[in-house]
Order: C-alpha cells, then sequence, then structure tokens
C-alpha cells in the first residue's frame, strides 16, 4: 500500500482515503497499523477534500504538484480526503461525471474542497447544484482553452465552462503569476479570489554531464501537441554533424497518436540512433538522466510553470526552451536561451549557439547553479495553502 510517487512514499493515511467500497478486513494489516499509528497522539482538527481527475499516481507535473501540496497538509496536521474520479478528463465519459455527482453529493455541507482544473470545467453543471453549500477552491495548472491538440469547438466550449466555474469557486489557486493574468484578464477572475502558489523544487546535487565529449540533451514531458517533440526533433535534423544524443523522459501512452507521429519524425530525418524514448521513469532512474544532463530542452506550446524546467535548474542543468506561458517567469536569463514557439528554426539556432560556443556553455551552467537555491519548498507551498483554506474557514 506504501507506494512510491516520484521520489518520496505515498502517506500510508493518503492511501487509505483514495480507498473506496472496501472492508477493513480486505486491507493491508500491516498498512493499517502504519494508518492507524500515524494518527495516535494528533488530533486533527481541519478537513479537506481534494478531487483527483483519474489516477493521482500519474507522472506529470500536475499530479506531481496535487499530490504534494496534498502531503504537506496532512503534515500539517489537516485531514485530507482524497476523492479519485475515473480518467478522461477533460473530456470525460457519461458515467464519469456520474461517479462525480456521487462524489460531490458525498462530501458534507460547508467542507472545504479542492478541484484539480483538469476536472473543474467539465464538471461545471454538477458544481453548479453544489456551490451553494460547499466551499471551492479550483486549482489551475494552465486553462484548459489554451490546451494545444484540441479543436476550435472543444477550445470555445472549455473557455465558457472554466469561465463559469471559476466564478463559483472562493478561491481560484495558480502555479504561476502568467497564469493568474491569463485567468484575470480573459476569465474574469478577480484579484480578490486569486492566489499564486509556486511549485516547490526538492533539493539535488548539481549535474556533472556526461564524461564523454558527447553532449547530453534531456526533455521531460509527457508525449501529446502541446509539449512539441515533432518541433524539437526537426530543430536538432540540421544538427547531424554536432556531437550530441537526446533522451525524452516522459509518458508514451497518454496521446498514441501523437507518440507514433514523434516516432515517424524521429525516423523521416534519420536520428534513431541520437534519439530514445525513455517512458516514465522512477524517482532514481529520472535523477541519474538530469545528473547526466549537460543541457535540458523544451518545446512547449504552453507551460503554466514548467516543473520539469525548475527541477532541472535545481540540478544545476542549463535550458533551451520556448517562451511561452510562464517559462520566462520560471528560467532566469541567465540559465537559458529562451526562442519563439513553434520555430524550429529558431531553436536551431539557439542549439548550434550551446554546441558551438564553450563560454556560453560555462556561462549558462553557471547561471543554473547559482539558482539552484533559490527555489521555494514544498513546505513553504503547503503553508501558503493552509493560510488561504484557514482565511475561508474563518469566514
Amino acid at each position: 500500500m506504501n507506494r512510491i510517487l516520484h521520489g518520496h512514499a505515498m502517506r500510508p493515511h493518503l492511501v487509505f482515503h483514495e480507498i473506496e467500497d472496501v472492508s477493513i478486513s480486505k486491507l493491508d494489516s500491516a498498512a493499517l497499523v502504519i494508518f492507524f499509528a500515524s494518527d495516535l497522539g494528533r488530533l486533527r482538527m481541519f478537513e479537506l477534500h481534494f478531487i483527483f481527475p483519474g489516477d493521482p499516481e500519474t507522472l506529470t507535473g500536475g499530479y506531481i504538484y496535487d499530490n504534494r501540496i496534498v502531503d504537506g497538509l496532512w503534515d500539517r496536521g489537516w485531514k485530507v480526503c482524497r476523492h479519485i474520479l475515473p480518467d478522461g478528463f477533460p473530456f470525460p465519459h457519461a458515467s464519469s461525471l456520474d461517479k462525480a455527482s456521487e462524489v460531490l453529493g458525498r462530501i458534507p455541507d460547508d467542507r472545504l474542497v479542492i478541484i484539480d482544473g483538469l476536472a473543474l470545467a467539465p464538471m461545471v453543471e454538477l458544481i453548479e447544484r453544489h456551490s451553494a453549500r460547499l466551499v471551492l477552491i479550483g486549482l489551475i495548472h494552465h486553462p484548459l482553452a489554451e490546451e494545444t491538440g484540441i479543436t476550435a469547438a472543444q477550445k470555445s466550449l472549455l473557455w465558457v465552462q472554466e469561465r463559469r466555474v471559476l466564478a463559483m469557486c472562493a478561491r481560484v489557486v495558480v502555479t504561476s503569476s502568467t497564469t493568474a493574468a491569463a485567468l484575470a484578464s480573459n476569465y474574469g477572475v478577480g484579484p480578490d479570489r486569486l492566489v499564486v502558489i509556486e511549485p516547490g523544487v526538492d533539493a539535488a546535487p548539481p549535474a556533472v554531464g556526461p564524461r564523454k565529449a558527447v553532449i547530453n540533451l534531456l526533455s521531460v514531458a509527457t508525449v501529446t501537441p502541446r509539449k512539441g517533440h515533432d518541433l524539437l526533433i526537426a530543430a536538432l535534423a540540421p544538427l547531424r554533424k554536432q556531437s550530441w544524443r537526446l533522451s525524452c523522459v516522459g509518458d508514451l501512452e497518454r496521446d498514441p497518436v501523437t507518440t507514433a507521429h514523434v516516432r515517424k519524425c524521429v525516423a523521416r530525418f534519420g536520428l534513431e540512433s541520437r534519439i530514445k524514448f525513455r517512458g516514465v521513469l522512477g524517482q532514481s532512474a529520472l535523477a541519474r538522466q538530469y545528473h547526466s544532463a549537460d543541457l535540458f530542452v523544451l518545446a512547449s506550446q504552453h507551460e503554466g510553470y514548467g516543473m520539469a524546467l525548475a527541477e532541472a535548474l535545481a540540478c544545476g542543468v542549463p535550458i533551451v526552451a520556448t517562451r511561452v506561458g510562464a517559462i520566462p517567469v520560471t528560467v532566469p536569463t541567465n540559465a537559458g536561451l529562451l526562442v519563439p514557439p513553434g520555430s524550429s528554426r529558431d531553436l536551431t539556432s539557439a542549439l548550434m549557439r550551446f554546441f558551438d560556443e564553450p563560454r556560453l556553455r560555462m556561462r549558462l551552467k553557471a547561471g543554473a547553479r547559482a539558482s539552484r537555491l533559490r527555489g521555494r519548498s514544498w513546505d513553504v507551498a503547503a503553508r501558503c495553502l493552509e493560510k488561504q483554506l484557514r482565511e475561508l474557514m474563518a469566514g
């Protein structure tokens, strides 16, 4: 029961909360001992309900953020009840919405409820039925209407849904000032309800890079249209004469169509020996990737924050990425090169500079190392959210 999530053990009590319709006799007895022992001598006065869209163990920045915040609140004495919805959001099946309706209906009146933004907008009609009796907090990693790879009709629908549902939230938590500005200007969320809580970052030893002449490139991102793997591959194609290799870490099954397209791009440019897709890696294997990297690369079309970028900086790894969303806020100017989104030519130019200019490489690496200790902790993030929750309880 005590599973591992991105380098830290999920709390036994949290695992217990996500189990539904299971009798105690079916639960692992050792895990139950841990569960009850964790509460002995510690009265949890405050209750929070957290709604996850899909498997909370999914290794993406959004789910990692959610889980670390939940863990932080539990460590601060909160009783956090996790509710796990089926997969399929933000375009859920009717059965998923039926499940969401059951979840909301079971939560007692006047409780604090955080809903991850992936489920928030699609649940708008359900939320309208319960908004008067629950204290709702929306957690927006980035607006769904700004997602890449969806139709114009889907964008329009999500924009309308998000505006409606955010109007019902007592607080709207976002992970960057960039997303806060977008919600204020495009979604009608007033500054009195907006709260910026940036992700924490774990301390990590500085990367050493490879012990060979080859430049190690690393990209950590789920293979979806928004992450721009095809653009990155096209940008690397003209640089065959340079000595480099690329490791792509991230889920290959979330969007099989995009994964197939990206693999075809690699084959079309004849880069199979240079580019390796690692899939989802555990924490120790991922840490080794960061530790041996010379450069982190990301060709994303939008980022609400960019936790993988922050993790790269925590390891002292410089960055070449697109100038979109919160990336310019996340990446210091002395630690990376940012280029316009959608331009493989500009990305090629930035990569060529990194390959060909040793002084630039040294300067960017020094900047990345200097930024290692500037990241905030997850405990600080949890304390910031707790402050907002206490204010809501005080009325």
